[in-house]
């Protein structure tokens, strides 16, 4: 598996690099973490219009740019070194994988060019009890009335970005499964509560439903929530891989400013073993990442997906998660360290980078979870299937 990027898509993270430099600058990233949204609607147009991130992965017939996970990894990769506020990965990553899995090709033209284009926002709701996305978790309940409307009760926790969608597709149980349904934003006996979170540049909501109106999106796979989930841990690992670069490049340029007996702190023994040990944890968690986001282009059409290729794709995710995440924390951690008494401060910037990096390690699932869910997918593989692996 090839791990090396071609030149345009070293262009592409380039052009992307430069647009968040010069839109999202830290002292932006602070402005907007203020507010009770953390969202600024003309960056999001820009990033939508002049840059088409909002449809990196979505087939060009349905208004999107017609790449694949890579190039959405790479995407998802700067903005996560920027500390990109704003609903790109609830909106253009998760609630659109949700309607290109999930959907018929009528919802999918009704919604999923306006998600693409960015002209409407959308947030995925599934975490109810625990972190995990499984049947098992899913209590919020679908029933049918009189008038042959779907409705929806129950209680949804940690939405991300809910408070900017609208749209939000909901996982829900009905007598026989579990499927997903679409609701507009303004639709009556819909509760959107704010929370408090140590991350405030990544706002979430809990969301309370009493009969909701809701369409259910018509096409139901296999191990759709699974499948979700794969894609949740994949993007995620990939943001958080450009958090790890941002706060090891802070960490060798500062050491590399401070001067100590007369001489740079980075030309300390120990402070270089430090730096070493974070440079080899930050690759390996790379490659991690780049594999799972590998994985999820091979699978193709995920609607159609086979069994040994989901057992694929979820040890990949699993493990991309497991690792990058605890790498990430652990960088932040060191960083804060290795900038001494001025890393414990307000004003420096390494505490935003360690507040997402430590709710991302409890996002969609923790890495003890994570190692447990790779090892079960590892289990259920035949030894020939090991060996190719």
């Amino acid at each position: 598996m090839a791990l090396i990027f071609s030149e345009d898509q070293d262009q592409f993270r380039d052009s992307i690099q430069r647009f968040l430099t010069d839109q999202m600058p830290t002292p932006r990233v602070r402005q907007l973490m203020a507010t009770d949204h953390a969202f600024d609607d003309q960056l999001w147009q820009q990033a939508s219009t002049q840059l088409a991130l909002t449809g990196i992965h979505i087939p060009e017939h349905l208004g999107g740019a017609g790449f694949g996970p890579v190039e959405l990894g790479i995407a998802l990769e700067e903005m996560g070194r920027a500390l990109f506020c704003g609903p790109y990965l609830s909106s253009a990553v998760l609630s659109a994988y949700a309607l290109l899995i999930s959907a018929d090709a009528d919802q999918q033209e009704r919604w999923l060019s306006d998600v693409a284009s960015g002209e409407r926002r959308c947030s995925l709701a599934v975490t109810e009890s625990t972190g995990l996305w499984q049947d098992d978790d899913i209590h919020t309940t679908a029933t049918t009335d009189d008038a042959g409307n779907s409705l929806l009760n129950g209680r949804k926790r940690f939405v991300i970005d809910a408070n900017n969608a609208d749209l939000l597709i909901v996982a829900a149980r009905t007598s026989d499964d579990i499927a997903l349904y679409m609701i507009d934003g303004e639709t009556n006996g819909m509760t959107v509560t704010a929370l408090d979170t140590m991350d405030p540049t990544r706002k979430m909501a809990d969301i309370e439903l009493n009969n909701v109106v809701a369409t259910r999106l018509n096409h139901a796979p296999d191990h759709l929530l699974d499948t979700l989930l794969n894609v949740a841990c994949i993007a995620l690992a990939n943001e958080m891989i450009g958090g790890c670069q941002r706060l090891l490049d802070s960490a060798v340029d500062y050491t590399q400013l401070r001067y100590q007996f007369g001489r740079s702190i980075a030309s300390f023994q120990a402070i270089k073993h430090r730096l070493a040990d974070l440079l080899l944890d930050v690759e390996l968690s790379r490659s991690a990442a780049y594999q799972a986001a590998q994985t999820l282009a091979s699978c193709g059409d995920l609607r159609t997906i086979d069994q040994e290729k989901h057992r694929r794709l979820t040890e990949h995710a699993s493990l991309a998660k497991a690792a990058v995440c605890e790498t990430y924390l652990q960088t932040a951690l060191e960083t804060i360290q290795l900038h001494g008494g001025i890393g414990f401060t307000w004003e420096n910037d390494t505490h935003l980078w360690f507040k997402r990096a430590k709710s991302s390690e409890v996002l969609f699932g923790t890495p003890a979870e994570h190692r447990e869910r790779m090892m079960a997918a590892i289990e259920t593989a035949t030894p020939s299937q090991e060996s190719a692996a």
